[in-house]
């Protein structure tokens, strides 16, 4: 029995194995494409390795060409930061309420806020963007950021393990005299920080890919996010697939900076959300 649960566990680990490899391929063909020239991008069959470099010239027409490249990278920095902290915020003081603060029509409320988590975006756009005329919001940063400030789905997520926080805790807070913010901070913000800092790293990713909401409500070349700023290496003539990928490349750094940085707070966000108080 020994010896059939080890080649069970060798057969899963090279089943994993590949699967990995199968993920990684498009990513390993995205850099070796932004470091050849664009007629070896296509090439048949793949050059993994390329025989002639030009990663030089690709990442500096990237940095320091025609596009102000650097400008968009610090859009995106701008708005996905500023939506992740606000969208932290005011996820994580719903979902308390929603779980530990008892107030009329709790319910009912909490289920109109889950009916707007299954309102498709695409529906909501029009009136979206015909409310952001009016508030003189159009073409701004701020409206962008308040676009993706406000979440259903963060809301859900951080309730579930507000709910998982004793009783106990917050009872022995009120017994020494404090108020909800102060138990709220004090004591419920620091039981479920891996839990917040999960959805941080989520909703940054989920703001620093997003190109949707820039390509509608930005249209200023000023304000474009990076995510529109890699779509401007195509021209009449057709699309540069090398400055592309370069672009491509250049804008998944942060996403794999913030993921090592927070790699810790999401395995213990994962691990919090398995524990069965």
């Amino acid at each position: 029995m020994e010896t059939t649960g080890k080649l069970g566990r060798i057969i899963v680990t090279i089943l994993l194995l590949i699967v990995g490899v199968a993920f990684l391929l498009p990513f390993v063909w995205m850099v070796s494409a932004s470091m050849k020239p664009e007629i070896d991008v296509f090439k048949y069959p793949i050059e993994w390795i390329p025989k002639h470099w030009q990663a030089y010239q690709n990442y500096h027409e990237v940095w320091s060409g025609e596009h102000p490249f650097m400008r968009y990278y610090w859009n995106s920095i701008k708005v996905s930061v500023l939506t992740t902290l606000i969208s932290m915020v005011v996820s994580s003081m719903a979902a308390y309420a929603f779980s530990h603060v008892d107030f009329k029509g709790k319910q009912i409320w909490f289920a109109v806020v889950l009916m707007t988590f299954m309102i498709p975006s695409s529906s909501i756009i029009i009136p979206q963007f015909m409310i952001f005329k009016w508030l003189h919001l159009f073409d701004t940063h701020l409206g962008l950021i308040l676009i993706g400030s406000f979440s259903a789905l963060g809301t859900f997520m951080l309730r579930q393990f507000f709910l998982g926080i004793h009783r106990e805790y917050l009872d022995a807070g009120r017994i020494d005299g404090a108020g909800q913010f102060v138990i709220f901070t004090r004591i419920a913000l620091p039981l479920v920080q891996p839990a917040i800092a999960t959805y941080g790293i989520l909703r940054f990713i989920w703001t620093w890919n997003d190109y949707q909401n820039p390509l509608i409500f930005l249209r200023s070349d000023v304000l474009a996010t990076v995510q529109i700023g890699i779509q401007k290496f195509s021209s009449e003539s057709g699309a540069y697939y090398s400055l592309i990928m370069a672009g491509t490349v250049s804008a998944i750094i942060p996403l794999l900076v913030i993921f090592v940085i927070g790699q810790k707070q999401v395995i213990a966000g994962i691990a919090l959300g398995g524990v069965k108080g």
